[in-house]
């Protein structure tokens, strides 16, 4: 797998929320997991690109409101339940509102949670690599000095 850049990505929601659930790799393409992670949020807060992209999706799916990103490097987000204030084809820029959080995501102890997922080549990804910082490890050097 390649690395995910993170420099360039912010969190979608303001302030940064907690995680309810986490991103649960499948054991196999179609098997059982959480492909995304979902943040506490309120109703109609406001959602937030994390990146420049473009909108690739925008409209109700399934009985609620979907947003897709595509970013620089192959990686697309995805928003949901969410009502759109954007539609595709359109730019947006990072901390751009893309639109606001519904209510209604099943198992959701918050009043309200974002489902924010990633993929890069179809594969899905750890969201929460975009914005939490990388834990540096120095081991120590069993070599002769140099």
């Amino acid at each position: 797998m390649r690395p995910v850049p993170v420099a360039r990505f912010g969190w979608p929601l303001a302030p940064v929320p907690s995680v309810t659930r986490p991103f649960q790799p499948p054991s196999m393409p179609y098997g059982p997991g959480h492909r995304g992670a979902d943040l506490a949020g309120v109703p109609d807060q406001p959602v937030l690109a994390p990146a420049d992209g473009t909108i690739v999706y925008a409209a109700p799916l399934a009985d609620r409101g979907v947003v897709a990103v595509d970013h620089a490097d192959g990686l697309r987000t995805s928003y949901e339940p969410v009502t759109a204030a954007v539609r595709a084809g359109q730019r947006v820029s990072r901390g751009e509102p893309l639109g606001r959080l519904a209510p209604g995501h099943r198992a959701c102890p918050a009043a309200a949670c974002l489902h924010w997922g990633l993929r890069r080549d179809g594969e899905y990804l750890d969201p929460l690599l975009l914005v939490r910082a990388l834990r540096v490890r120095l081991l120590p050097w069993s070599g002769p000095p140099r």
